[in-house]
């Protein structure tokens, strides 16, 4: 019996190894690649598969009884604080609960913070909270200058978390996505530095290298994720992206980044290119020997796929991705606040056809939302209750010093909030400066659309235009000149410019990067403002009364706005993989750079 036991145990084993195989070589999609590199990348998958259905049951049932949740997530901050320095100056050993809380504990902005953080820079312990940061995580400055938060495990566990629900809701909706194809990842080294203690100090977002095991899911060699420039990491991305015929996804934190990948790659196809067919990384390209030996390793000479390549590249790039990956399946990036533009021109222009899935609504402060609807349009995030405590105040409040604030489960479907955020990472009760639209609930936690920050409106005389209203009056107006494309763009209020502002009456000044038309007349021009004036009935009373100028329009050279990213990532110290466009110019040296990109 026990012979018989064994052999049909060991037929099972036998049957389930077969089963395996089979299903790796299905999902492999006939790729050439050795059997272990595509078993270590089915395993990853599936265990990644497991833990992201696990993570989406933990949401989904903290979404059910979200007044538990919330008051968990708020006295776990508490409490694990309540010994700081802090914590005795804010009296958290008698917050109970979250009325408590909002009775005891003032509503915060960053100067609160700046001192506190810079002594914990300096190596001061039990401060803010109680544990040493992990780093300290550098803003990207959109709405102003730069500024450095505290980042904890718990701030990394979040992310990882909602990356594991993000995975679930794409293989429900994209099934293909778990095909064991690689995703190109552009991914740019930030420039780390260490405090006075050693805390380092960098942006906060999740890194490739992170795991070992990862690495095999990307086209990408490790090697790759070294670069520490950004157009020669660009290159070594597209080089190996390219060469991979069945590549499946493309990821980046922004659409920004993608579209700029595009971009480069339009000038730059004919050198990487060669490169494939030859084998090689291109010699002009200054990245180090260990680097370039390494990545070496990954190349040999491919004048099949080189020619293929070619033939489309000179096809033109009007869906090029899905031209040049006939297996594409996905670009997963951020595309909405200042990234609509790009992600429009992904949509339209370079990855026609592919879908877009928009998947966290994340800040230095904390992952913020999960996106759980990949298939819509509207980008639409379900706020993450468990580690952050939300509070909102009603946008018509949000001029007041400390106004009333509304619990989660206070909020009203349909009206616009600022949001209010206590973390794990010492911000409490901190005004993060985002405007968000409550568009619905899922169960009974609040979903909601990102619209604006703080103080990003175009408001000279109190009109208050926000930054998503300009850009929807801005197409519209572009529609209007025959055969113009909108690239990118940027505006600041005329006071910027002080005495130079080469007007009598306040007005914007808008500068744009258009494609298909070389000038454009005064009546061209004017039809902005006469689009803001239909879509905005403030601002066409304050044009009737005269208090307000009619729109310049500025015309600026070809990559006037990839130079000016440049330029203010220079000046702020952040990241391209953090960076968001800045909308709306406040800073003058901003300005006075675009300025001089005008051609027209």
């Amino acid at each position: 019996m026990l012979l018989i036991g064994a052999v049909i145990f060991g037929l099972l084993v036998v049957l389930m190894l077969v089963l395996l195989c089979c299903d790796v070589c299905n999902r492999s999609q006939g790729q050439k690649r050795p059997f272990f590199s595509l078993l270590n990348h089915y395993l990853t998958r599936r265990a990644a598969g497991v833990l992201s259905l696990l993570q989406r049951r933990r949401l989904e049932l903290s979404t059910k009884k979200i007044l538990q949740v919330q008051q968990d997530a708020l006295l776990y901050s508490i409490r694990r604080n309540r010994n700081t320095q802090y914590g005795e100056l804010f009296r958290f050993s008698e917050i109970t609960d979250r009325e408590t809380f909002r009775r005891l504990h003032p509503l915060t902005q960053y100067d609160h913070y700046k001192e506190p953080i810079e002594r914990i820079g300096k190596g001061e312990e039990n401060v803010l909270i109680s544990e040493r940061p992990r780093y300290l995580s550098r803003t990207s400055g959109t709405s102003g200058s730069s500024t450095t938060l505290l980042s904890t495990r718990k701030t990394a566990n979040d992310f990882h978390q909602a990356f594991g629900v993000v995975f679930n809701s794409m293989l429900n909706v994209y099934p293909r996505t778990g095909n064991l194809q690689r995703t190109a990842m552009f991914y740019y080294l930030p420039n780390w530095s260490n405090s006075e203690s050693g805390i380092p100090i960098g942006p906060n977002f999740p890194f490739p290298l992170t795991s070992k095991l990862n690495l095999n899911m990307y086209s990408t060699p490790g090697a790759g994720f070294e670069i520490a420039t950004e157009p020669e990491a660009m290159y070594v991305h597209l080089l190996f992206a390219l060469k991979d015929r069945h590549l499946g996804a493309l990821e980046a934190s922004f659409a920004s980044t993608v579209y700029h990948s595009f971009a480069f790659l339009q000038n730059k196809w004919e050198q990487l290119v060669e490169d494939i067919w030859l084998g090689q990384i291109n010699p002009k390209l200054k990245i180090t020997d260990d680097v370039r030996m390494k990545l070496r390793a990954h190349l040999k000479p491919d004048p099949r796929r080189a020619s293929e390549l070619a033939a489309e590249f000179g096809s033109g790039f009007r869906g090029i991705a899905r031209r040049v990956w006939p297996h594409l399946n996905l670009v997963l990036t951020v595309d909405s606040g200042s990234n609509e533009l790009y992600g429009r021109h992904l949509k339209h222009f370079y990855c026609v056809g592919v879908p877009v899935y928009s998947p966290v609504y994340a800040a230095t402060e904390g992952l913020i939302g999960v996106n759980l609807w990949p298939e819509k349009e509207e980008r639409h995030y379900l706020l993450w209750p468990l580690s952050i405590f939300f509070e909102f105040i009603p946008v018509d409040l949000c001029s007041e010093g400390q106004p009333q604030t509304l619990f989660l489960d206070e909020v009203k479907e349909n009206e616009l909030y600022e949001l209010i955020v206590t973390n794990t990472s010492g911000l409490y009760r901190y005004r993060m400066g985002d405007i968000v639209k409550v568009v619905g609930f899922h169960n009974q936690c609040p979903v909601v659309e990102f619209k604006c920050r703080r103080g990003q409106f175009l408001n000279v005389r109190g009109e208050k235009i926000t930054e998503g209203a300009f850009y929807r009056t801005l197409l519209r107006a572009v529609s209007l000149w025959p055969g113009a494309m909108l690239l990118d763009y940027c505006c600041a209020e005329s006071g910027l410019l002080g005495p130079f502002c080469g007007s009598s009456d306040p007005h914007y000044e808008v500068f744009v990067e258009i494609k298909g038309v070389r000038n454009l007349s005064e009546d061209q021009r004017y039809k902005l403002d006469q689009c803001l004036q239909e879509d905005s009935e403030r601002y066409q009373s304050f044009r009737r009364k005269g208090s307000l100028g009619p729109v310049r329009v500025h015309i600026v050279a070809a990559g006037s706005f990839k130079e000016l990213t440049d330029f203010i990532m220079a000046n702020l110290g952040t990241s391209y993989s953090q960076f968001n466009m800045h909308r709306i110019l406040r800073n003058k040296e901003f300005l006075d750079f675009i300025q001089r990109k005008v051609i027209s």
